[in-house]
């Protein structure tokens, strides 16, 4: 098999993989349909309506980050995706039964995306953690890269298929098929074998939930890698309200914003098999990938036709997701074993929770200046997210090293990483980056050993 896809021979991740396939096609269509619904069906083309409705949904990571983490470090992953998906499910049936019988409200549908957003924070994290539980170190990166070309490939296929059906049948529809689509992911949860999942690191004592945000604090390089994930996903990442009011700029329908969105896709389903591909993930990938990201947004604000507004989409889709994809899978693999969970949340928590900041003014701007000046908004957003990045970059003394000059990174299994005593040193960027760590397993009772390279 090859490098690419060298996580699907393992059984439990290829069940995984292809249950989150279904269900994310599902989650496509009614992320689609619900940003439709609010637009033109319970508002008359009210952008910043939208905003709103995306801000209640990406609120609740942000501000319970500190309890979803500790839950999916303390709990059985597996056993808590199943409650989580379910409760989707359910929510999904339910906005699709009041649709259908005409009694959705704007206020309604407020409650609704707060709840959908209370029970993704506790799903995202967990997700985002099982990966690790489903593959060796090695491939967790690898991993992570196709759980991406997933979530990307059915964007594809989403969006455009719930914008034939809201055409042809009504929102209602769509929801109600969401719904459905949990069910291959609650099936693959149950098919997976327990036996073959990867035994997970305890820490002794307590496991405190001020622990997650004490290790990001002693790491430079995740603070500069947050802080870039921050300001793409509160301005940059607007995708429903730039794509929806340029569809309507340009004279189409629910189809054509529909079409949009797969579009982005496209470029979003290279960028991440691409990102497959690489054996680790490295920081300077994710502070190309904002400048691209750059490029592509102010590129794409000035096209004067949709069909040329659709081809620089898949810039921006393959930009954003190799990004995002490398830092995901940078904080998953140099990350200790025993707080990934809270650390993979206070990293969902920082993407998903810009958006309450982001998108209200995001969805303003388009509604008082245009969507044009929208996506600037988005792509000056992304050019401090590479100025953080870049210069960082500059004064860590990382452009300009030399080969022999590089560290490699040790960790002895029994004597996993230290996450109170560490001194920051331990964690820089310049050890984290060049070879992937060893995840301990055992007790905690040494720091890492830096040592350097031979050769």
């Amino acid at each position: 098999m090859s490098a690419m896809f060298r996580s699907f021979s393992i059984f439990n991740y290829r069940v995984w993989f292809i249950g989150a396939l279904v269900s994310n096609i599902g989650q496509w269509m009614q992320a689609t349909a619900l940003s439709w619904v609010v637009l033109t069906q319970l508002t008359d083309n009210d952008a910043a309506a939208m905003g709103v409705t995306m801000a209640l949904q990406f609120a609740p990571p942000l501000l319970l980050v500190g309890v979803t983490g500790w839950v999916a470090d303390r709990f059985d992953r597996r056993r808590l995706l199943v409650v989580t998906q379910s409760l989707l499910m359910v929510l999904g049936f339910v906005i699709g039964i009041l649709l259908l019988a005409g009694i959705m409200t704007l206020w309604l549908m407020y409650a609704f995306a707060l709840v959908l957003g209370v029970i993704a924070a506790f799903d995202n994290p967990a997700r985002q953690a099982f990966v690790s539980d489903l593959v060796a170190r090695e491939n967790a990166s690898n991993a992570v890269a196709l759980n991406a070309a997933s979530f990307n490939g059915a964007r594809m296929i989403g969006p455009a298929v719930a914008g034939i059906v809201i055409v042809a049948v009504g929102t209602g529809w769509v929801f109600l098929v969401n719904g459905a689509t949990f069910l291959a992911m609650i099936v693959a949860l149950a098919l997976i074998r327990p036996h073959e999942l990867i035994p997970r690191a305890t820490a002794n004592g307590a496991a405190r939930l001020a622990d997650g945000f004490r290790y990001v604090a002693r790491r430079p390089d995740l603070i500069v890698t947050f802080s870039m994930v921050f300001l793409l996903g509160a301005f940059g990442m607007n995708f429903p309200i730039f794509a929806s009011t340029m569809a309507l700029e340009f004279g189409r329908d629910a189809d054509g914003y529909g079409l949009l969105s797969s579009i982005l896709a496209v470029g979003s389903l290279f960028g991440a098999l691409l990102a497959a591909r690489r054996d680790r993930a490295r920081i300077r990938v994710v502070i190309g990938g904002s400048l691209l990201f750059v490029i592509a947004a102010v590129i794409s604000a000035f096209m004067p036709v949709y069909w040329l507004y659709a081809v620089t989409l898949m810039f921006t889709g393959f930009a954003v997701v190799t990004m995002l994809t490398t830092a995901n899978g940078y904080v998953q693999t140099t990350t200790d074993p025993a707080l990934r969970g809270r650390v993979l949340a206070l990293y969902m928590a920082i993407l998903m929770g810009g958006t309450p900041v982001g998108a209200p003014i995001v969805g303003w701007v388009a509604a008082e200046f245009g969507p044009r000046a929208a996506i600037l908004l988005g792509a000056a957003a992304g050019l401090v997210a590479f100025g953080i990045g870049a210069t960082w970059l500059i004064v860590s003394g990382r452009l300009h090293r030399r080969e022999n000059a590089r560290f490699r990174l040790t960790i002895d299994e029994t004597r996993p990483l230290s996450v109170v005593n560490a001194s920051p040193e331990e964690f820089s960027d310049e050890v984290a980056e060049t070879t992937p760590i060893s995840l301990p397993i055992g007790d905690r009772r040494g720091p890492v050993t830096p040592t350097r390279r031979a050769g």
